[in-house]
């Protein structure tokens, strides 16, 4: 399809199609093209929304440089890139900085190779459309659409057809890739390679002189406008794997790259000098290179290479741990063994590498048995699709581990890596979405605040953290609170100070262990999901190691905590004052909502500062068990702005949470229709307080009522009694929703506690009693000691009333 046509699909299909992130925020939906070439420049469109008030790109890695950058209209923003020769080959990831925000991540990819349009028509297998060798087609699939190539090569020429679908992230696009002669026999085919996701692999050395057809389409004869392909068709190497897949940083290592079409061979590399667990390496050779990289480990762990034969444990390779060993299961059925040594009570983590990162078709199993071949361990796909195993050595002994294919499956490129490492500590810090499935920004308006919360995992370890972060925009700044042990989730406050320039950066998010012995680090994960499949699960995605950040134009209003002067205490609950400070003329209603809840606490998500308003107040309820202690809270509030929702924050205050006061036990209480009874509350206090408390009953059933005021109590008051008059037409039953609350004042401010379960019971009253025949008076009896009056629970009450009567 021919590049015009690409553009105005882009526009169609996204423009009508749901977006990505928030209504205010800049919406990139395409980059057209999908890919440029390495050492070009080249003119870019990226199409959207709200991309009026673009400024910059920001690029997640190095290499491209922007000349020009214009918005032609909202929907519409054009640039001018220069491409440098050395860029890294493969995917790279970009957002869009407008004035008001940072758009959504999108990829594009990198080659080495001319860039060709597709040209419409191109569905007849007859008349296709005729590509030079070593160039890089952009098209796209349509529905049950068939794009045809031509090529002209030499009898013993290698023929590589590699196609990126799935890896450009916009759809669920499944591509079917095919290489035929001019008879129309299929001389290569390919759905899913393995090494490439979904993505389609084809290569053959050409058989004879002459014309070669390659053919794209969707698997299932679907496609969409959507569905973006880039085919990369030349002479150029295109290995499945290599071996050894990994080595140590600064190790020259001397590889074999397996599975091109002209045959193997060896090449000897120098890994980087730091660690890199995705370490990206590109075949090359006299006649190009691959579109994209296989990918190795550099890992600080000595290489062991099986020595074949070894599929059994009297053949098994000698190895020693820490370290990783390095094998291919080499055909169908085909079991390879290593042996080491431990020590009693020895701990490691032993991880299989094959399917991630170095897409082997290899599906491990990993076994770990004694010397005496009783087993220790065994997994499947624990650690992913890979196999994954903490092994403790139960004695001195000489142990073996076994790997093989889950489905007794082998071949030339099931190529296998298993590092033994002892358990290492690691940090990793993520950014929580606040709306699902778009990972989370930084926009931070000039003069305002912005606050989001900064999660961390520690694995294998426990302690305090230090959170900070790096290259933040030229005047914003942070202000983390400390991550102690017990936390994994903090809220961090950013402030953009009022003469700060609109500008933006990819800032590092750091956790460094605030225990300086340990020296434990980590970066930031923050993993997009650019397409997803049924139930929304991930098909493509793309993990970031920065957040995008910018500093944004200013609003018109600001927001402000009023700090709470008094705790708010478990089963209890508090208002939190929000003031706004309004620009003239600007009357929108601001949404308040909490940047997180403390735990144990509960917060109304639907309170508005009305347009005709300054303030108002969140409620907040605190359970039996809210993390006592005090714990730094901020506001954010949304408000229309313009064509859309803006955000700020308001300053972080601290809101004190505090065991109750006191508690309740009630006793049950029952009347009958038109009668009065009590309900007695005992007080058990916890906690000292001064002055007086008042203590009021709620929940009453209709037609029931107290007439007893708020009640005064002090700390030494043990209980309070409520008279209740039952009404005629009260009805009969049994309630359990009487509720005490308890409202002390500090500071001026109601500290209120409220305890539930009160029962109260209410009765049609007994039928007349029938009279009897009179009995003879019975002889006097003396009269008891008067003793102290005693208050009568209901059951006794009735018991005493029904004696009464049978003496009457």
């Amino acid at each position: 399809m021919n590049r015009s046509r690409i553009v105005a699909l882009l526009l169609s299909v996204f423009a009508s199609g749901p977006l990505l992130v928030m209504a205010a925020d800049p919406s990139v939906t395409a980059i057209n093209p999908v890919g440029f070439q390495r050492g070009t420049e080249v003119e870019v469109q990226l199409r959207g929304a709200r991309l009026a008030d673009a400024q910059e790109l920001l690029f997640y890695s190095p290499g491209i440089e922007v000349t020009e950058l214009t918005a032609e209209a909202d929907n519409r923003v054009k640039a001018t890139l220069s491409i440098a020769p050395d860029c890294r080959i493969g995917i790279h990831a970009v957002r869009l900085r407008c004035a008001s925000g940072v758009s959504n991540l999108r990829t594009f990819t990198v080659g080495a190779l001319a860039e060709v349009a597709e040209q419409e028509p191109n569905d007849d297998f007859a008349s296709p459309q005729p590509i030079p060798m070593n160039s890089t087609v952009s098209g796209v699939v349509q529905n049950e659409d068939v794009d045809y190539f031509v090529i002209e090569a030499k009898q013993g020429e290698r023929i590589s057809a590699e196609l990126e679908g799935i890896r450009l992230g916009y759809t669920f696009f499944d591509p079917y890739l095919a290489i035929l002669n001019e008879d129309r026999f299929e001389l290569a085919r390919n759905d899913d390679a393995t090494l490439l996701w979904q993505d389609s692999l084809c290569t053959l050395m050409a058989p004879e002189d002459g014309k070669y057809i390659i053919q794209v389409r969707e698997s299932a004869y679907g496609g969409s406008g959507s569905s973006f392909y880039r085919l990369h068709v030349g002479n150029f190497p295109r290995p499945r794997a290599v071996y050894p897949p990994g080595g140590q940083p600064g190790e020259t290592l001397t590889i074999r790259w397996l599975g091109d079409p002209a045959g193997d061979w060896t090449e000897e590399i120098t890994l980087p000098s730091l660690p890199d667990p995705e370490y990206p390496l590109v075949a090359k050779d006299e006649h190009g290179m691959a579109p994209s990289p296989n990918v190795i480990r550099v890992v600080d762990l000595p290489n062991t290479l099986e020595i074949e034969p070894n599929d059994t444990r009297a053949q098994a390779t000698p190895a020693t741990v820490p370290g990783a060993l390095n094998g291919i299961i080499q055909e169908p059925g085909d079991v390879d063994y290593f042996k080491f040594s431990a020590k009693k009570d020895q701990v490691f983590d032993i991880r299989v590498y094959a399917r991630n990162p170095m897409r082997s078709p290899l599906d491990s199993v990993l076994t770990v048995l004694r010397s005496n071949g009783s087993t220790v361990g065994s997994n499947d796909d624990s650690g992913g699709p890979d196999s994954y195993l903490r092994f403790t050595a139960p004695e001195d002994d000489e142990y073996f581990v076994r790997i093989q294919d889950h489905l007794a499956g082998g071949g030339p490129y099931f190529v296998y890596r298993v590092e033994i490492a002892p358990v290492e500590r690691s940090l990793t810090m993520t950014l929580p979405e606040r709306t699902q499935y778009i990972p989370t920004t930084l926009a931070v308006p000039q003069g305002n605040r912005m606050a989001l919360m900064v999660n961390a995992t520690r694995n294998n370890w426990g302690g305090d953290i230090d959170v900070s972060f790096e290259n933040l925009p030229e005047g914003m700044t942070a202000e983390p609170v400390p991550m102690t042990s017990n936390l994994t989730s903090i809220p961090v406050l950013f402030t953009a100070a009022s003469d700060a320039p609109l500008n933006g950066t990819l800032a590092e998010v750091i956790g460094r262990s605030a225990d300086e012995n340990l020296n434990i680090e980590g970066g930031l994960d923050q993993r997009t999901m650019l397409v997803r499949g049924r139930n929304n699960i991930e098909v493509w995605g793309h993990t970031a190691d920065r957040m995008a950040a910018a500093v944004t134009e200013s609003l018109p209003f600001e927001l402000e905590i009023v700090q709470p002067q008094s705790p708010i205490v478990r089963g209890g609950e508090k208002s939190l004052r929000i003031v706004a400070k309004r620009q003239e003329g600007f009357n929108q209603p601001i949404a308040l909502r909490m940047l997180y809840n403390p735990p144990g606490i509960g917060s109304s998500g639907s309170i508005t500062i009305a347009a005709d308003q300054n303030e108002a107040s969140i409620p907040l309820t605190a359970n039996t068990s809210a993390g006592i202690g005090t714990w730094p809270i901020a506001v954010t509030g949304q408000a229309t702005v313009g064509d859309g929702p803006v955000e700020a924050a308001t300053q972080m205050a601290e809101l004190n949470i505090v065991d109750t006061f006191m508690t309740f036990s009630f006793e049950k209480s029952a009347g009958e229709l038109g009668q009065e009874t009590e309900f007695l509350v005992n007080i058990e206090n916890m906690t000292e307080f001064e002055g007086e408390a008042t203590i009021e009953l709620r929940g009453l059933p209709a037609n029931t009522s107290t007439s007893a005021e708020p009640q005064k109590i002090t700390s030494d008051t043990e209980m309070v009694v409520f008279p209740i008059t039952i009404a005629e037409d009260a009805k009969p039953g049994g309630y359990k929703s009487l509720v005490c609350r308890a409202t002390v004042m500090i500071n001026g401010e109601p500290v209120i506690y409220t305890q539930v379960t009160g029962e109260l019971r209410v009765d049609k009253p007994l039928p007349p009693k029938v009279d009897a025949p009179a009995a003879e008076p019975a002889p006097a009896e003396p009269k008891p000691k008067a003793e102290a009056p005693k208050r009568l629970s209901r059951l006794e009450q009735l018991r005493l009333q029904r004696q009464q009567e049978q003496q009457q």
